[in-house]
């Protein structure tokens, strides 16, 4: 059974993540589907735009904590939808944690639902948003990264707006997608392609420069004492031995 659903009308592939029992966590064979699948995406020439969707009532809830990706291959994943040459639009109607906001940092639009809540829980076991710092920090406002980092707060769609972290938060998702998407498959392929080079040459000047040293240092805090109580506090659903 595949973790990640593929659908395709006029011009758009839909991939959707397609593990809700496990609240789509990335797990190593989920990032591997997905990556696979945005590969065929870019090399499909009937494909102008990609929309990444879920099931269930969250988007991602970050890392598969029994079942983790390797982290060189969720780098080359979130790099990849960087660099890939057709938009990415993402849909959210639900939660989004930790290595979920990689994924929504990575994308180019990102259209939620006003329901839809957000949260960087990293710190809350011990570790850090390391890796997912690449996409997201020169996407995000300066304070608010700072704000939500160290507090891991949940906090809604409106304020994701304002903290540069999703495009635009509607009632009705798909509503608000419809002529993003009518843009889209207005673009040419050659257009769509070199003006998503311009927007994410930055981003991509991140990976170069910190990828190396953020995976190396996502893998040490993992295998701290602290990081392997938090992790043990949060699948066993209490609080960790630091909280007061």
């Amino acid at each position: 059974m595949t973790l990640v659903a593929t659908a395709h009308e006029r011009g758009i592939t839909t991939l959707t993540l397609d593990a809700p029992a496990k609240r789509n966590a990335l797990s190593a064979r989920l990032v591997g589907e997905l990556a696979d699948a945005f590969t065929g995406c870019a090399k499909d020439p009937s494909v102008r735009a990609v929309v990444l969707s879920h099931t269930g009532t969250t988007f991602c809830a970050g890392a598969d904590l029994k079942e983790p990706p390797n982290p060189y291959t969720f780098v080359a994943l979130l790099r990849q939808i960087v660099e890939h040459p057709k938009p990415v639009v993402a849909r959210v109607t639900g939660h989004v944690r930790a290595g979920g906001l990689g994924l929504l940092g990575a994308c180019d639009i990102v259209i939620a639902s006003t329901d839809s809540d957000f949260a960087f829980t990293e710190v809350r076991i011990g570790v850090a948003p390391a890796v997912i710092s690449m996409p997201l920090l020169p996407r995000m406002t300066p304070r608010a990264a700072a704000r939500h980092y160290l507090t891991g707060e949940t906090f809604d769609a409106a304020e994701a707006v304002t903290d540069g972290l999703v495009t635009e938060a509607a009632d009705d998702v798909d509503s608000a997608l419809t002529p993003v998407l009518d843009a889209l498959r207005r673009g040419s392929p050659q257009g769509l392609a070199e003006s998503k080079r311009l927007l994410s040459a930055r981003v991509l000047e991140t990976f170069d420069q910190y990828a190396e040293d953020l995976v190396q240092r996502s893998a040490s805090l993992f295998a701290t004492a602290e990081a392997r109580e938090g992790m043990s506090a949060f699948l066993e659903r209490r609080d960790a031995a630091w909280v007061r």
